[in-house]
């Protein structure tokens, strides 16, 4: 593989070692987070107020591991199967929709596997599109800017795995999808015009589907409205916040969680950090995943090769738009979906899923010193042999 040009300094080393530090804080936070917020929860549903505890502790210990490990590979494998990566997603959301259409399924049809082990298919897609765009964009330099061989086999795919995740329903997570999926290709290349002449109709449509279903209008009217039209979730999310005032009310001590705000451990599990740590603790959990994004985007910045810098970039762009989507919700500045606070928010297939995104990060921050340890080592013993 030829590397890109290398750039001075040793950012890359620095930022790959910041970054695992930055998430192995925010798994710790997120288990203390769980058991606090998730006690009083888990006692009335599972007579265990440790439940949440202990399974996210497993989670962050297993997530932990996934990213050593896929941290010493070669990021190249995600490139090789990059295509079967996206068709078993793609396949996967297929049967979800065709189980939920014979009434195998009942409701939202996002989880696919059997008893514990159980994931969301769309996070699965997620990762395939950022696998295999990059691999794309990387390929088809020569003719990323024509609009038949270079975009629309990519806009084809996309639009496939938007629709699919779309209408399990999971509207919020098909809509960040489609934005990660545009962001990869503006930066990889496509004209611009040609994504603007795509998203101008798409906004229209996106918001027919968006108002489609009772439950998206009245998130909507409830952000929209005046405080009298404020939700219950709303309503209990802004009042956690504003209890915590500067400092916060310690640890354990979140009236919220004491069965007022649904869904305390897990999409508004930013509000418990704001109640018990007010509003330091807030800030430091936005400084966190700011610092994440600076570590992902030195890494890409530096990446060994065009594949590398667009995984980078899909991956920490991922992870960190979907944090900031949570914050905002629970801040009241969005109006609700169903997205959680990666590593904080209770939640096990979702922090492996963004576990691997990590490892890959890390592999690929490290693949430059040891692709140029490889080449030296080849050339010393050319010279040897050549003396010989």
């Amino acid at each position: 593989m030829e590397l890109l040009p290398a750039s001075t300094g040793r950012g890359e080393s620095i930022a790959g070692k910041l970054l695992l530090l930055i998430v192995a804080f925010l798994m710790c936070i997120g288990v203390v987070v769980v058991y606090s917020s998730g006690a009083g929860w888990a006692e009335q549903k599972f007579s265990d107020p440790q439940y949440f505890l202990w399974r996210q502790l497993s989670f962050a210990i297993a997530g932990m591991v996934v990213i050593f490990v896929v941290g010493t590979l070669d990021y190249h494998i995600f490139r090789k199967i990059s295509k079967l990566f996206l068709f078993v997603s793609i396949g996967l959301l297929a049967i979800l929709l065709l189980l939920k259409l014979a009434h195998v399924i009942h409701g939202a049809a996002r989880w696919i596997g059997f008893g514990p082990l159980k994931f969301q298919a769309s996070d699965l897609a997620k990762y395939a599109i950022i696998f295999h765009f990059s691999r794309l964009l990387a390929e088809k330099r020569s003719y990323i800017k024509d609009l038949h061989d270079g975009y629309y086999p990519m806009l084809v795919l996309l639009m496939l795995v938007v629709a699919l995740v779309a209408l399990e329903p999971n509207f919020s997570t098909a809509s960040l999808i489609a934005i990660i999926g545009f962001t990869l290709m503006f930066i990889g290349g496509i004209r611009i015009k040609y994504l603007l002449a795509t998203a101008l109709p798409l906004i229209p449509i996106a918001a027919v589907f968006a108002i489609a279903a009772p439950y998206r209008v009245a998130r909507l009217v409830s952000f929209g409205g005046g405080e009298k039209e404020f939700s219950y979730q709303v309503r209990q999310a802004l009042l956690g916040l504003g209890n915590g005032g500067l400092f916060g009310l310690g640890l354990g001590a979140s009236k919220q969680r004491e069965l007022y705000l649904p869904l305390s451990y897990n999409d508004f599990v930013f509000v418990v950090i704001g109640e018990e740590y007010g509003f330091i603790g807030a800030m430091a959990i936005l400084l966190l995943f700011s610092g994440l994004f600076v570590c992902g985007i030195i890494i890409a910045k530096r990446a060994p090769d065009l594949f590398g810098r667009y995984v980078a970039t899909g991956v920490t762009f991922a992870i960190v738009f979907f944090a900031f989507i949570n914050i905002a919700v629970s801040s009241h500045l969005m109006p609700t979906t169903g997205v959680a606070l990666p590593f904080i928010s209770y939640g096990g297939t979702a922090l492996l899923f963004n576990s691997l995104g990590i490892g890959i990060l890390v592999s690929i921050s490290r693949f430059r010193k040891k692709s140029e340890t490889m080449q030296k080592a080849l050339a010393l013993l050319e010279s040897k042999e050549v003396a010989l």
